[in-house]
């Protein structure tokens, strides 16, 4: 039995979920033994008193989510002042979903080259991004893009109002220089000059 290899994945795949061929497929097993392995793991979760977690199971997908009853409690966090910033990277991951939306978060992962599944999260427990549709292949990922409120809280009435990111470029190479001790030195030669 693999199921700490279950559990990993189930992890790693985070809200878009997994379909029961493809985790077959990725434990080496057949489907009625991976099945199995996920009922296993759901009973002991269930078993658990201290465990969070919980397995939902929605069509032929299985995602890893927290059981109901802490749901008030990520309800106070999603809403505390403290959690109100947002981290680098879930700025990154809102700023690659509003310029190139819809897209699923395995092609945010690809893009920013780290996995992106907590910044998904919160950027959708913020309402700054929704589910838009879903990918017509394997596994049916979930495709992202902003909300409303995305436009209404960066004043935007259309997401061609967003910063040309050429642009921007072209400014930062203009202002920064290509050796980042030039400025030091220059000071530096100038000092021994005087």
């Amino acid at each position: 039995m693999k199921i700490s290899d279950l559990e990993a994945i189930l992890f790693v795949v985070g809200d878009e979920g997994i379909g029961l061929e493809e985790l077959s497929y990725l434990l080496n097993t057949k489907t009625a033994e991976t099945y199995e392995m996920i009922q296993l793991l759901q009973g002991r979760y269930d078993e658990e008193e201290n465990s969070a977690l919980h397995i939902l199971e929605v069509g032929n997908h299985f995602v890893l989510t927290t059981k109901k009853k802490f749901a008030p409690l990520l309800k106070k966090y999603a809403q505390s002042p403290l959690s109100n910033t947002l981290s680098q990277a879930a700025l990154e991951t809102l700023a690659i979903i509003a310029y190139k939306q819809p897209l699923t978060r395995m092609e945010v992962d690809e893009i920013r080259g780290v996995q992106s599944s907590g910044s998904v999260q919160k950027l959708v427990a913020r309402q700054l991004i929704e589910e838009k549709g879903r990918v017509n292949g394997p596994g049916r990922a979930i495709l992202y893009g902003t909300t409303d409120y995305f436009m209404d809280y960066f004043g935007l009435k259309t997401l061609g109002e967003l910063p040309d990111i050429e642009a921007m470029e072209d400014e930062l190479t203009e202002d920064v220089p290509m050796d980042l001790f030039f400025d030091r030195f220059k000071e530096t030669e100038n000092g021994g000059q005087e």
